[in-house]
């Protein structure tokens, strides 16, 4: 389903990268209250704790598979529920994966309204609310996914935005705003998969 399929590898790098670079990302906080507590102390909490949460989420991520069994979605959701960071959204993006696969749009826009208020990392929620558009878009909310859409103004993420764009504006019949914002998908130079996407797709419109 092409709610998931262009963004998919952007969304497993920035698992991989706060996977990977956890203990990096706390350093600036550290510096910054270092003076109202013991910094030591503090570091080497806030490092245990991250090395923790990156290895939880990496075990209920592996087990939310398509079918997983209602005890893994259950670890999932207490995890994202007790993990108010990037950790959290992107566990929350996971139950909205399982939730698309499974055809509850409700239930994954849900999880992806949640993910946004769990991190403050602009790559990330750019990522976020693309998927909370497709999602709409898979429900028939295609206003909503237009709207969801202008909140999405990371230029990194430009070309899967008027890709996702030009697919609500065609469901409206806006064939003319669909063939624009798949042009500007196109000058954004995305990867070759998604410029012969953008290709077909105007290509549609022109027959």
């Amino acid at each position: 389903m092409e709610v998931y399929s262009s963004e998919n590898e952007q969304r497993e790098a920035l698992g991989r990268f706060f996977a990977d670079n956890g203990k990096a990302l706390i350093i600036g906080v550290v510096i910054g209250i270092a003076a109202l507590v013991g910094w030591r102390y503090w570091h080497n909490h806030q490092n245990d704790a991250m090395m923790a949460s990156s290895a939880s989420w990496q075990q209920v991520n592996t087990a939310l598979t398509r079918d997983a069994p209602q005890p893994a979605v259950d670890a999932a959701q207490k995890f994202a529920d007790v993990n108010d960071n990037n950790y959290g959204a992107l566990t929350s993006m996971d139950l909205a994966r399982f939730y698309v696969d499974n055809g509850n749009f409700a239930a994954a826009q849900k999880q992806l309204e949640k993910a946004l208020t769990q991190t403050r990392e602009e790559n990330l929620q750019a990522l976020i609310n693309i998927r909370l558009a497709r999602v709409q878009i898979e429900a028939k909310n295609v206003d909503g996914a237009l709207k969801t859409l202008e909140k999405d103004t990371h230029a990194g993420w430009s070309a899967l935005v008027e890709d996702a764009r030009g697919d609500a504006q065609v469901i409206k019949g806006n064939n003319q705003a669909a063939r624009e914002a798949y042009d500007k998908a196109l000058k954004a130079n995305p990867p070759q998969a998604l410029q012969a996407l953008l290709r077909m797709k105007l290509n549609n419109l022109s027959s």
